[in-house]
């Protein structure tokens, strides 16, 4: 299968959904996966965007461990999940870089309006998925990995 028929697929699935599960290393616990619901907008990259309160488990445990996973599946399979797509996306959370900040929150709040005033509270900070590989599977017999530069646009 070409590159673009496998790229294609996932991007399409990242843009139309709107949250996923971020699963984290917990602090707390010693490593144990720990799973949060998150929504996200995407960067010009493909790259996920999440906005994120320093009070929240999910990011003490990106700060003590960057790495982390991305899950997000096709909301309309969800009577039959498995027949759906669905992607793991992996790589390193971290904060999105000062000179990157106008075009995040630009991405964020044009996905999610109502998320400009948590903006504008110290607390909360915008970071990125920087996507090593993405496991996607578009239902049953088609399954694949792609890496992270596959992925960019």
């Amino acid at each position: 299968m070409p590159n673009s028929e496998r790229v294609s697929p996932v991007q399409r699935l990242l843009q139309q959904e709107r949250h996923g599960v971020l699963c984290t290393s917990s602090k707390k616990l010693d490593g144990w996966p720990f799973g949060s619901l998150t929504p996200y907008a995407l960067s010009s990259a493909g790259e996920p965007l999440f906005l994120l309160s320093g009070l929240a488990e999910h990011t003490h445990n990106l700060l003590a461990d960057a790495r982390c996973s991305l899950f997000v599946q096709d909301s309309m399979a969800l009577a039959n999940p498995q027949a759906g797509a669905r992607a793991t996306l992996v790589g390193l959370a971290e904060r999105v870089a000062e000179d990157q900040l106008i075009e995040a929150r630009t991405a964020y709040t044009t996905r999610f309006p109502e998320s400009a005033a948590l903006l504008q509270m110290g607390d909360f900070g915008l970071f990125q998925l920087k996507i090593e590989r993405v496991r996607y599977i578009g239902g049953f017999g088609e399954m694949y990995w792609l890496s992270g530069d596959e992925l960019s646009v």
